[in-house]
């Protein structure tokens, strides 16, 4: 059995400026689409995102993506 937590059906759309971000993978943090390290115990890591240049992106809410941390609308499939 799965302990991973699904946050929100539609992407995390989100303005990100240069740096690096930890994208929450196991859907208890309090702070989503980021970590606030609630992953421990579970089965989860967090992803690092390295954000080359400042810009918007959609970071996947609903934890099922194939290219997490980024969403690739599989919250639209049935």
């Amino acid at each position: 059995m799965s302990d991973l937590v699904r946050t929100n059906k539609l992407p995390y759309v989100v303005k990100l400026a240069r740096g690096d971000y930890y994208w929450c993978a196991c859907g208890r943090s309090k702070r989503q689409p980021y970590c606030d390290g609630s992953h421990r115990g579970t089965l989860h890591s967090p992803m690092k995102i390295e954000q080359a240049e400042a810009g918007e992106v959609k970071l996947c809410g609903c934890k099922q993506s194939a290219t997490k941390p980024y969403c690739d609308c599989t919250h639209e499939k049935p």
